[in-house]
């Protein structure tokens, strides 16, 4: 059995978890069994679940729940996991499946592969793919525990709603008190975000400051994209910290990320080299982000965005 923890934010489900339960569903074809989903906590038509390949949905409903904690839902996860006789289990490989992987293995005494970008094979052992060096490469991994816990990189499958819904089982687990207390949660709203948008228009310190910004935002309205900034200026207090997309930030897998005034440093291209389609605008004619662009424009961005914002304006009034 494969299960597949589908994330929730308010209830509602990530596209992360339409993802990773594609990917289980996919696995456990590869294997010849059955792939099943569980959620933690209040989720709204947790049945669909199953239109993504989910053969049962299981919910574990607990006040225990109420926040995410690692250790309380590294429990529930694996208790889940037992419960059922599940051999692999999948997370997205996000914040929280980033914070729960390695407790969930230790707990199961599995095997564990982070970042997985392809189905697994199984030809008479258990082979899975990720991306390595930042991206420059790709590393096959074998995997001979008995016990197996993957975490899915996001935009990397694609979801595929080619089932339909099924009715919602409680599952007996114990669900441990969490030993830390969670006074406030702040998220951001209204945007999609970074790991899981397809359209990102980043900018750096060729904005020369935060004033100027307004270019940015009215350009990522009107494609409907989440909007990025470089390392130095997320230090800079221009943009807020969660919009810093990098090695040492969110690295994403957008189908179009356009940098805008950003050099292009390794450390920066770590984290964006997976995008499909990369657009660089940039005066300088020797960035080195030109390098990694699918297509380069060599212009003021004072100039360029301005005019590809009433450019997308007119061609979407058309």
């Amino acid at each position: 059995m494969v299960l597949v923890f589908a994330e929730t934010v308010k209830g509602g489900f990530k596209k992360a978890a339409f993802e990773a339960v594609t990917y289980g569903a996919k696995t456990a074809a590869v294997l010849g069994t059955d792939c099943a989903a569980v959620v933690l906590g209040e989720a709204d038509n947790a049945g669909q679940l199953g239109e993504y390949g989910a053969s049962k949905v299981y919910q574990l409903k607990s006040d225990h729940l109420a926040n995410f904690d690692s250790q309380v839902y590294t429990a529930a996860i694996a208790g889940a996991a037992d419960k059922i006789g599940a051999s692999v289990v999948i997370l997205s490989h996000s914040s929280t499946g980033k914070s729960l992987m390695g407790r969930l293995a230790a707990r199961m005494k599995a095997g564990a592969v982070a970042a997985v970008n392809a189905v697994p094979t199984n030809d008479g052992s258990f082979k899975v793919r990720k991306p390595v060096f930042s991206g420059k490469a790709f590393a096959t991994y074998e995997v001979s525990a008995d016990k197996k816990v993957l975490s899915v990189m996001g935009n990397s499958i694609q979801p595929e709603a080619t089932g339909a819904a099924v009715a919602v089982e409680s599952l007996d687990v114990d669900v441990p008190a969490p030993r830390v207390r969670v006074k406030e949660v702040k998220r951001v709203e209204g945007v999609v975000p970074l790991p899981e948008a397809e359209l990102v228009v980043s900018a750096g310190r060729g904005m020369k400051g935060p004033d100027n910004w307004g270019i940015i935002e009215e350009l990522a309205t009107v494609m409907g994209a989440t909007t990025a900034c470089s390392r130095p200026v997320a230090d800079s207090d221009w943009r807020p910290h969660h919009e810093h997309v990098g090695q040492t930030g969110v690295a994403i897998r957008p189908n179009l990320y356009i940098a805008i005034g950003i050099s292009g440093a390794i450390q920066h291209l770590a984290g964006v080299n997976s995008s499909k389609t990369i657009v660089v605008i940039n005066k300088d004619p020797e960035a080195p982000f030109f390098k990694a662009a699918d297509y380069g424009v060599v212009a003021d961005l004072f100039d360029v965005v301005p005019r590809l914002t009433e450019s997308l304006k007119k061609f979407k009034a058309s």
